[in-house]
């Protein structure tokens, strides 16, 4: 299987910007309904199940105002990223104990194998060590912007 490139999996039908949510619940939700909407997942309440469950196993707020909740999932339909921008930073289990400001959700596939979404991750992790493309990532208020910063167009 092909290597997914960031800019396969992510569009602008799947990034939220100035989100009204006011705690990791309601941005689980709120982007599992976007995932739903654009037919990127089959079944909210699996998908968030599993989301959940990742969860346990560890702390997804990685630092610098960034979570990066995923689930591997039956659910998803097509493996993708949705990204959403929170108006107001909220509280988040994280690295640094900083309040979280934007959350980029992984769904991918259930048969999918491991390395997908570890790849996926390690092009994230690549963009989110540039602390220049945190801060445009934070505050950016268009979802072009936002997109063309992951597929690597500049702003």
């Amino acid at each position: 299987m092909k290597t997914l490139e960031l800019d396969k999996v992510i569009n602008k039908n799947l990034i939220i910007i100035n989100s009204m949510s006011k705690n990791k619940d309601e941005v689980i939700k709120e982007l599992t309904n976007k995932l739903f909407e654009k037919n990127i997942i089959s079944n909210k309440d699996v998908f968030i199940n599993d989301i959940y469950k990742r969860e346990k196993e560890g702390v997804t707020g990685i630092g610098k105002g960034i979570a990066i909740p995923h689930g591997k999932s039956k659910a998803v339909l097509k493996t993708s990223v949705a990204v959403l921008q929170l108006k107001n930073a909220i509280e988040w289990e994280s690295l640094d104990d900083e309040l979280i400001k934007v959350i980029i959700m992984f769904a991918v596939k259930d048969n999918d194998k491991n390395t997908v979404h570890v790849k996926l991750l390690q092009q994230v992790a690549i963009k989110l060590a540039d602390d220049d493309f945190i801060d445009k990532l934070k505050f950016v208020d268009d979802k072009n912007k936002i997109h063309n910063l992951f597929i690597g167009k500049e702003l």
